[in-house]
């Protein structure tokens, strides 16, 4: 009996250890894809990006967003000649559960021949798997990422 309770309590350590991990990993794999772009490493952040990804950026959003590596490729040509400098900063990662993390950031840049700066604060929401992003969004607030993703307030961190 004694032996019974003692592996079923192992098991439940082991998956709450195992997922606590795999949560772990998501957000690691967050903060590489930013800094794979910040490097302006293109590789590297296809790397870390699914074949069929589909990215909605706020201006992409409006456009029907980018889809597959070549429309990751077109979303970044046309990302940084319009903002040659551009940068983003995230100060708050969080995993959701589901292979999904939700990101607070930060963008800068100057616009192309220009001194006028920007600065952006929005929210990012990634969909992880196999170690790869397919699905990214950006959102003007916290409570419309997680409406997007069918999470809330309330319930959800």
């Amino acid at each position: 009996m004694a032996t019974s309770v003692s592996r079923t309590l192992l098991a439940r350590w082991h998956q709450r250890d195992t997922a606590r991990a795999m949560s772990q990993e998501n957000v690691e794999l967050q903060h590489r894809l930013t800094d794979a772009f910040n490097r302006r490493d293109l590789d590297a952040y296809l790397a870390l990006t699914d074949e069929d990804i589909e990215a909605i950026p706020r201006v992409g959003g409006m456009e029907g967003g980018y889809h597959g590596h070549d429309g990751t490729r077109r979303w970044w040509t046309d990302l940084l000649g319009s903002f040659p400098d551009f940068s983003v900063e995230f100060y708050e990662v969080h995993d959701m559960g589901g292979n999904l993390t939700l990101a607070a950031g930060r963008a800068r840049g100057h616009g192309a021949g220009s001194d006028t700066p920007i600065e952006q604060v929005f929210w990012q929401v990634v969909r992880w798997r196999r170690g790869r992003c397919f699905w990214w969004a950006h959102f003007d607030t916290r409570a419309e990422a997680l409406e997007a993703v069918g999470l809330s307030e309330q319930g959800d961190v």
